[in-house]
């Protein structure tokens, strides 16, 4: 009996693992672009104020 021929068949190379499509609940962003400096420094100083004890 060919046993190399049982079993699933093997995933396909190269291929990501993600799925490069906004997420359910995920803040909608055309792909290609990054946000700029200014919005990302924004995003964070808020996220530091929200985490901020007191």
């Amino acid at each position: 009996m060919d046993y190399s021929k049982s079993g699933n068949a093997k995933a396909t190379k190269g291929t990501p693992k993600f799925d490069a499509q906004n997420r359910h609940g995920a803040p909608k962003q055309s792909h290609g672009k990054t946000p700029g400096k200014e919005e990302l420094l924004a995003r964070m100083k808020a996220a530091a104020q929200v985490k901020k004890p007191g």
